[in-house]
C-alpha cells in the first residue's frame, strides 16, 4: 500500500488510547498492524496507563489504523482515543517501532 496521498503528502497523527491497553499485547499488535499496512511511526506506553501512537502515511492508511486502534485486540478494553493531526515538518519514521515508556 502506498504511504503517500494522491498529492504526494504524508499525513501525521498522534493518537492516545485510554482503557485497559497495557500488559495485554496491544503495542505489539499495533506494530504488526502498522507494518502490514505500510504505516510508519512508533508506539509507547505512558505512565498514566494509556498508549501513545505516532502514525505517518496516507489519509486512508491513517483512517484504517485509527479504526483499528479503537477496536484494538480482544484482550484490550479501549475506553476512548484522542486523535491529533500533527503539522509538518516532522521527521520521517521508518519502520514502525515500539519506544520505551514515557
Amino acid at each position: 500500500m502506498d504511504s503517500l496521498d494522491k498529492d504526494g503528502t504524508i499525513q501525521n497523527r498522534l493518537v492516545r488510547i485510554y482503557g485497559r491497553v497495557q500488559g495485554v499485547g496491544y503495542r505489539e499488535a499495533c506494530v504488526r498492524r502498522a507494518r502490514a499496512r505500510g504505516v510508519t511511526g512508533w508506539v509507547r506506553n505512558r505512565v498514566d496507563g494509556s498508549v501513545e501512537v505516532m502514525l505517518q502515511g496516507s489519509s486512508e492508511q491513517l483512517a484504517d489504523m485509527c479504526n483499528w486502534l479503537r477496536d484494538g485486540i480482544s484482550a484490550a478494553v479501549v475506553d476512548k482515543i484522542e486523535v491529533t493531526e500533527m503539522q509538518p515538518p516532522l521527521p520521517r519514521f521508518d519502520p514502525f517501532n515500539r519506544l520505551p515508556t514515557l
